[in-house]
């Protein structure tokens, strides 16, 4: 009887040493197979689904209600006000990457813009065919020869890495609405900003398909290498019509339960 105990408990042991041995390979083929540029995804993604549950309980119905109640040609004045605020970060960071020329143009639109545009409200400056390649500090710091560093996810305002969640104090401080004083004011065109920009992609939700968070981080990354590089590494990724982002209520239930909670 003891022979027999003792018989069972060495192939118990055995079977364990085997788990535990498969288990542990099972570890470093995830670890191998995970993104080169992405070694926090566990994390990532965990967050992502956070702002995903924000959006569609948030976002995406506020957004639905400003865009059925708001005219368009009011709407697009409202992001013309708010492009145009940017030409000064842009303006400023194009100095910063040695880019002079950039920089006028940048100046030259938010002043034509600001005057005969009605404070931002009308892109006159785009009718007289000034365009400029928007910059900001990220990119700046990429140009400066700043590895981006880790892809990174972050609560409420989504993907970024760690190159351009450094340059973000900067740009925040560079745009106008941080130095209005009423707390209301501010906060109220912060909101209507973000709220436009969400609304800007209701329209544009029927591409992505299969793993919604690996669609819009290599995405992500590939827009900023071709900002970056200003387009010398090939092609705008979001240059085509056909360049969609999907929200839909169904994908979202499916990234969320295939979301890792414990990693």
């Amino acid at each position: 009887m003891v022979v027999k105990q003792a018989g069972l408990l060495s192939r118990a042991l055995v079977a364990m040493a085997v788990l535990a041995m498969l288990s542990g390979c099972a570890g470093r083929v995830a670890m191998e197979d995970r993104h080169p540029e992405d070694p926090w995804e566990g994390f990532n993604r965990q967050v992502f689904a956070f702002n995903e549950v924000v959006d569609r309980a948030v976002l995406k119905p506020v957004a639905r209600g400003y865009r059925t109640v708001t005219p368009q040609p009011v709407q697009t004045g409202v992001g013309n006000f708010f492009s145009n605020l940017g030409e000064i970060r842009t303006a400023l960071n194009s100095l910063l990457q040695g880019k002079p020329a950039n920089a006028g143009l940048a100046t030259s639109r938010f002043v034509i813009n600001s005057t005969v545009g009605i404070v931002g409200l009308w892109d006159f400056a785009t009718h007289m065919g000034i365009t400029v390649d928007d910059e900001d500090f990220g990119q700046t710091l990429g140009v400066w020869g700043v590895n981006e560093g880790p892809y990174l996810v972050l609560p409420f305002l989504g993907p970024s890495t760690v190159r351009d969640t450094a340059g973000m104090p900067l740009d925040m401080v560079t745009y106008p609405v941080y130095y209005v004083e009423d707390d209301a004011v501010r906060y109220g065109l912060t909101a209507l900003r973000v709220v436009d920009l969400r609304a800007s992609f209701l329209d544009q939700e029927e591409l992505i398909r299969g793993d919604r968070y690996v669609f819009i981080r290599d995405a992500y990354l590939q827009r900023r290498r071709f900002e970056v590089s200003d387009g010398e590494l090939g092609d705008d990724p979001f240059a085509s019509d056909e360049f969609d982002f999907d929200f839909d209520e169904a994908d979202f239930d499916d990234a969320y339960e295939d979301a890792d909670f414990d990693d």
